[in-house]
């Protein structure tokens, strides 16, 4: 097994088909297929398991032929996607997409072929719908066992694809069938209640995370032995958690060797994304023709985001935030703080998140909902959170980095970076929870308040992700 470092991001993979699907007779070898450039390289035929050093030197190539891109989701997916799901247009629709976008448009008919696959995306950019109708190509609902696993690293990301994952598979009533039934195992309270369904019924599709996946595996509550795919979603993330990482590889060396698998990794973020397609294929997480779709791979941060900074002296953040959210008057935003440190938690100091909600209460009363989320709340107040700022009023959520990864909240218009995040990739994701409404013209808002200090580590975002940072002096 290899070594991660927090650098080097790796994907995982396994399907269990039983269902045949039609296979693409060209589809026999490896491909990169870049959607900005729209080419398609292949890997070299004569190496079903390519060097690094061969990655490298063969994602370079063919013109791809864009010009019979569908019109819309229903026409990519007819003939693979069941019909009560493609005939009634409003699901598709709540979901928040009717035209392809350029990550479905190309994934898709690779993902309906029963390939691997590696999307590599921007956030807000439809992955979930992607992954989510390719599993529901697959699964039998006649069948009474776990036949998807879709594997995230917060419950937060599990109740959101959850949520799409079941409108997506309720049956009409005059159909007379059962519809296509979604388990959630996120932790928390319903634990207990679902090793009951579990063991009466299996579900068809499974979303859930590490440690409430491996709980129910180990106490040989959750079999798996009929699985068809497996999703990985915020993968990059996933290995790169200290408290995940060994779990996962658990989970992969368990199902490695079987070979009816599919396999598919999502993120908005991997790094050194051609050694990790190399390490996916010589670990054997993945088959060797898996196919690593990256979109907008110059432009790895929507380019409708404005990006903005305020600097300050260290004692001035708060009056600096207050003056912002007085000028802005967002209709909704995020607030990001950084994790309390272990030794503020000894000294018995309060939570950076409580201390800025007492001040927004005290400062801003009545202007807006705050609210708040971060990792030490437990199950029934986060999910509290969420569903309060899904009723359509304004609020300002303050968070730690757990509402970076894949939460969708379209109404949010700022972000603010009460603390610079650590790395680059984690400002992508904090950037990524706006600008996610479909066809929206509002402009969308990424501000980071500064120390003078701070300025070279949010010039070194700038660099590696390519985007502009315009002062702003209050």
């Amino acid at each position: 097994m290899a070594c991660f470092s927090a650098n080097q991001l790796y994907s995982l993979s396994w399907r269990f088909s039983v269902k045949p699907r039609p296979q693409n007779p060209n589809c026999t070898r490896s491909w990169f297929v870049n959607c900005r450039n729209r080419t398609l390289s292949p890997l070299s035929n004569s190496n079903r398991r390519p060097s690094r050093a061969s990655l490298d030197s063969t994602c370079v190539g063919i013109e791809a032929d864009i010009s019979e891109r569908a019109s819309t989701i229903r026409e990519l997916c007819e003939d693979h996607i069941p019909d009560h799901i493609l005939r009634r247009r409003h699901k598709v629709e709540e979901v928040g997409f009717v035209v392809p976008t350029d990550v479905q448009q190309k994934a898709l008919p690779i993902m309906l072929s029963g390939r691997d696959c590696i999307l590599h995306a921007q956030t807000g950019s439809g992955k979930t719908l992607a992954y989510l109708l390719s599993i529901f190509a697959v699964v039998n609902t006649q069948r009474s066992s776990v036949q998807a696993l879709i594997v995230v690293p917060t419950r937060e990301l599990g109740m959101q694809i959850t949520k799409v994952a079941r409108m997506l598979a309720a049956k009409p009533a005059e159909l007379g069938e059962e519809a296509c039934c979604v388990m959630a195992l996120l932790d928390g309270g319903m634990l207990r209640r679902h090793k009951s369904w579990l063991k009466v019924e299996p579900p068809t599709i499974v979303v859930a995370t590490l440690g409430s996946l491996c709980q129910m595996i180990d106490k040989k509550i959750l079999k798996l032995d009929s699985m068809q795919v497996l999703v990985i979603d915020e993968v990059d993330f996933m290995f790169n958690s200290s408290k995940q990482v060994s779990s996962l590889r658990k989970l992969l060396i368990s199902y490695s060797l079987r070979n009816n698998r599919q396999t598919i990794f999502a993120s908005a973020s991997i790094p050194q994304h051609k050694r990790f397609l190399s390490d996916c294929i010589q670990q054997k997480w993945t088959k060797d023709d898996v196919v690593h779709v990256h979109v907008n791979p110059v432009e790895p941060m929507p380019s409708r985001l404005h990006h903005r900074f305020v600097m300050c002296g260290k004692n001035e953040r708060h009056q600096t935030l207050l003056s912002l959210l007085r000028g802005d008057a967002p209709h909704s935003a995020i607030i990001f703080v950084s994790v309390q440190s272990e030794k503020s938690k000894k000294a018995g100091h309060a939570p950076p998140t409580t201390l800025l909600i007492d001040l927004l209460k005290t400062s801003l009363p009545g202007c807006f909902d705050i609210l708040m989320l971060e990792e030490d709340m437990n199950f029934n107040l986060r999910a509290a959170s969420l569903s309060e700022m899904r009723q359509g009023r304004s609020y300002l959520l303050v968070a730690t980095d757990i509402a970076a990864r894949g939460v969708d909240l379209p109404e949010i218009t700022h972000i603010y970076n009460f603390d610079l995040p650590k790395t680059a990739v984690d400002y992508l994701h904090r950037a990524g929870r706006t600008g996610r409404k479909p066809l929206s013209d509002n402009k969308c808002f990424v501000t980071s308040i500064i120390t003078s200090e701070e300025r070279f580590v949010l010039q070194r975002f700038e660099n590696e992700l390519m985007f502009q940072c315009t002062e702003v002096f209050l």
